[in-house]
C-alpha cells in the first residue's frame, strides 16, 4: 500500500512577494519539494490540501507549477479559501475529473482511494459541507476500496478562535457522512499546524504550513498572529497488518537537523 505526503497551505506570491511582508514562501516551498524527493522510501503520490497560492492569479498558480516540478511523486490538488477558480486552470488532470463545480474528485493510487472534497464558499473565508458535497462524498465511500478524505478546512474546532471561526461550517453533515464506512483517516489544512481530532468516529488530522505557522493561542479573543516554527508536512502510510488495513501518520520535518545518532554499539551494548 502507498505512501502519501501531505503538503498544505503553501501560499505561493507571485514573483517571490513575502506573504504578510514576512514569510518566503517561495523559499519555504522549495525546502519541501527538495525534502520530499529525499525521502526513502519515496512518496507515492503529493497532496496539497489547499492554500496553493494567496491571491489566486494565475501569475502565483504559474509560480507554483515552477516550485513543484521537481516533485517525483504526481500531484494531487484541492482549493482552499485563497485559491481561485484558476486552479483547475493550471491543474486540468484535476479538474477533468471532478464530479462537479464545488464538489471533488477521487483518484487512486497504488489500490488506495484519495477522496478530494471541494470545502471552498466562493468569496468566503470559511468552508461548508453542503448537501451536494456530502452526496458525492456517500456516493463515493459505497464503492469498494480504502480511502483517505482530503479538504481544505477542518470540520472540528481547535480552540484557536480566529481559525475556528472558518472552519467547515455544518460540519455535522460531513460526521454523519463518514461514521461507519470504513474510512481511514481524513486530512485538512487551514490551520497551518498540526491538530488531531475525531469526526464521525474517524482520525482527522490538520497539517502543518512547510512556511509559517498560526499561533497556538487558545485563550479567548487571542489576536491572529502566525510564528516560525520547524516547517513539516505529514506522511500518511497506508499497510497490511495481519489481513487488516492499518493508518499510521508521521510529522516529518524539513530542515538539516543533528543527526542520526546510533543507540547501540556494534557488539549491541547501549552507547
Amino acid at each position: 500500500m502507498p505512501l502519501i505526503a501531505q503538503l498544505t497551505d503553501t501560499h505561493i506570491r507571485a514573483n517571490g512577494g513575502l506573504a504578510y511582508g514576512e514569510v518566503d514562501t517561495t523559499r519555504f516551498l522549495a525546502a519541501a519539494v527538495a525534502h520530499l524527493n529525499a525521502l526513502d522510501p519515496a512518496p507515492d503520490a503529493v497532496v496539497v490540501s489547499g492554500d496553493l497560492v494567496d491571491y489566486g492569479s494565475a501569475a502565483e498558480y504559474a509560480d507554483f507549477k515552477r516550485l513543484v516540478a521537481p516533485l517525483r511523486a504526481p500531484l494531487w490538488v484541492i482549493p482552499g479559501n485563497h485559491d481561485s477558480a484558476l486552479i483547475w486552470e493550471a491543474f486540468p488532470e484535476a479538474g477533468a475529473i471532478r464530479a462537479g463545480e464545488g464538489l471533488g474528485y477521487e483518484v487512486s493510487v497504488g489500490g488506495l482511494r484519495l477522496l478530494m472534497l471541494d470545502s471552498t464558499v466562493a468569496g468566503a473565508p470559511y468552508g461548508l459541507a453542503t448537501a451536494e458535497r456530502c452526496a458525492w462524498l456517500a456516493e463515493a465511500l459505497r464503492r469498494e476500496g480504502p480511502a483517505l478524505l482530503f479538504l481544505h478546512h477542518p470540520p472540528f474546532l481547535t480552540g484557536i478562535e480566529h481559525m475556528d471561526r472558518n472552519n467547515c461550517r455544518e460540519a455535522e453533515r460531513l460526521a454523519a457522512t463518514v461514521e461507519g464506512r470504513g474510512l481511514l483517516a481524513i486530512g485538512c489544512g487551514h490551520v497551518h499546524r498540526m491538530v488531531s481530532a475525531t469526526v464521525g468516529g474517524v482520525r482527522t488530522l490538520i497539517g502543518p504550513s512547510p512556511a509559517h505557522a498560526v499561533t497556538l493561542d487558545v485563550r479567548p479573543g487571542a489576536p491572529a498572529t502566525f510564528e516560525f516554527e520547524p516547517p513539516a508536512v505529514l506522511l500518511h502510510r497506508v499497510s497490511q497488518d495481519g489481513g487488516r488495513l492499518a493508518h499510521v501518520t508521521h510529522l516529518s520535518f524539513i530542515g538539516d537537523y543533528d543527526g542520526p545518532y546510533p543507540f547501540f554499539r556494534g557488539d549491541g551494548s547501549l552507547v
